[in-house]
């Protein structure tokens, strides 16, 4: 049997056009990469910049007036959660107060600066029966104790047990003072601490009534 061979022609390659500057994708691809360098920057940029804020020079306790003399600036990278914090770069509120204890060296928040209008509590001042209890200082931490006397011998009227018991807990110790008002640490004699509204009548009658009035530090605090 005849075979015929048919010269077919060569298949021509197709030939990939360069993408010209007007391409969509050309663009898309450009913008994307100038977005991601702008973001990267931004970020680089926000997390490296400093805010001046107020930090704390020593104890700062509820009720203590808000002035530059008990605070230093200090100059920190917060990000986004500057607005929490009290900014040296903007005046001080005027009247301001502090509504909990700020620690040495802290960051003042600004939820613990307000009006005196706010604050929930009263400096009550505890004559000490005894030395200090070591470390005691302003803003440390105590329980208030009371002991009443024990019943005299032959009193008239009868008297009630010398069980101690607690009058509040918990309590912050605004200043330390000395006999002769002098603010004091070793030496002191009186503690003014700072009592909320509600237990003001138990402990004013305790330190009104026949007993000791005694401040138990509570311990890590």
């Amino acid at each position: 049997m005849d075979t015929t061979v048919l010269d077919l022609p060569a298949p021509t390659a197709a030939r990939l056009r360069r993408p010209g500057w007007r391409d969509p994708r050309l663009l898309v691809g450009i913008a994307l990469i100038a977005s991601s360098v702008v973001l990267g920057s931004w970020a680089v940029t926000t997390a490296q910049r400093t805010v001046p804020v107020y930090v704390a020079r020593d104890v700062l306790v509820p009720g203590a007036a808000l002035s530059s003399a008990a605070l230093v600036v200090a100059d920190v990278r917060l990000a986004d959660r500057v607005d929490g914090y009290l900014r040296a770069d903007e005046p001080l509120p005027d009247g301001a107060v502090l509504l909990r204890t700020v620690g040495a060296g802290e960051l003042v928040p600004v939820a613990a600066v307000g009006d005196a209008t706010d604050l929930d509590v009263r400096a009550v001042p505890v004559a000490l029966s005894g030395p200090a209890p070591s470390g005691l200082q302003a803003g440390s931490r105590v329980d208030l104790w009371f002991t009443p006397e024990p019943p005299t011998e032959g009193a008239t009227e009868p008297g009630g047990d010398a069980v101690p018991r607690e009058l509040a807990a918990g309590l912050t110790v605004a200043e330390l003072s000395s006999p002769d008002g002098a603010f004091a640490s070793g030496g002191a004699r009186t503690a003014h601490v700072l009592v909320p509204v509600d237990d003001l009548p138990t402990v004013l009658g305790a330190l009104a009534g026949r007993g000791t009035v005694d401040l138990v530090p509570v311990p890590g605090a």
